[in-house]
């Protein structure tokens, strides 16, 4: 039986703790406000295509939190992330697979492990192509809302390679096994409309609705119990591969959490009280 044992989420989640545009980055820029990290991958003359560096630069500004209490994860211009840069490493005197592999096992899979493992929710807002790597990321988050115009591609089966960034983890849990075989071994595009339907994403709405619904839904996760979400978040996570004995006892510790921060006593309060609860994170 695996351990019942579950991260702490009282503990602080990083290091800075001011609204303020954080330190520069050449790929990505990112920003809090009001309790939301916004975290843009940019390179849009790329269709924010993701070499190493901008992998690094996404794992730093994910993992520098501070107040943050939620993430939202978007991308510069007509696109999510179009999948890594496969021009980036042209002049490595590695091979092909070599290469891949030493840029996933350094680059990709910790960040993709970051966010999953993020102690605060995360909205992914995706237009134009979600596609290889870049719908790897886009996956880890929470919530995904997509514009009509977004969609999410699987492509490497056209040159030959095998899904990566934890898409063949990710895939079959969130659609079965039948539709991940679709995207992946026959590389067909899943538009926004289709992936609402099939559970793939949470919402797809209007393309001039996505970026204020997106935003609205991060400050609204901004605005709730910070702790209780991170504890739903990783009992979840660790549920789909436990047995309920080990979910049950999660969902125990995870309670005992929960119930001695300030947010649980604020909540029965406000219950009892008739209004509407106003948690602070901790």
């Amino acid at each position: 039986m695996q351990s019942a044992t579950i991260p702490d989420f009282t503990a602080e989640a990083a290091n800075s703790s001011k609204d303020h545009e954080m330190s520069e980055f050449e790929t990505i820029k990112a920003s809090r406000d009001n309790a939301v990290l916004t975290v843009t991958l940019n390179r849009p003359e790329r269709l924010n295509a993701c070499p190493p560096q901008m992998a690094e630069e996404l794992f730093a500004a994910v993992t520098d939190l501070g107040d943050a209490r939620a993430v939202l994860l978007k991308g510069e211009g007509r696109a999510f992330c179009s999948g890594a840069d496969l021009a980036s490493n042209a002049r490595s005197t590695q091979t092909g697979g070599e290469r891949a592999k030493a840029s996933l096992s350094r680059y990709y899979n910790p960040l993709i492990q970051a966010l999953t493992n993020l102690p605060v929710p995360v909205v992914a807002q995706v237009q134009g192509p979600a596609a290889g790597v870049g719908c790897s990321i886009a996956l880890t988050a929470d919530f995904v809302i997509a514009g009509k115009s977004g969609y999410f591609l699987q492509a490497f089966v056209n040159i030959g390679l095998v899904p990566d960034g934890g898409s063949s983890w990710m895939l079959p849990r969130l659609i079965g096994s039948a539709q991940a075989a679709r995207m992946m071994m026959l590389g067909e595009k899943v538009h926004a409309e289709e992936a609402e339907r099939i559970g793939l994403i949470y919402r797809c709405v209007e393309d001039d609705a996505l970026e204020s619904d997106a935003r609205a839904l991060a400050e609204r996760l901004a605005n709730g119990p910070t702790v209780a979400l991170g504890a739903m978040k990783q009992v979840m996570r660790q549920g789909l591969q436990a047995d309920l004995a080990t979910t049950l006892s999660a969902e125990a510790e995870a309670q005992r959490q929960a119930g001695n921060t300030q947010d649980a006593a604020e909540g029965a309060m406000a219950f009892l009280q008739k209004r509407k609860a106003e948690f602070k994170g901790a």
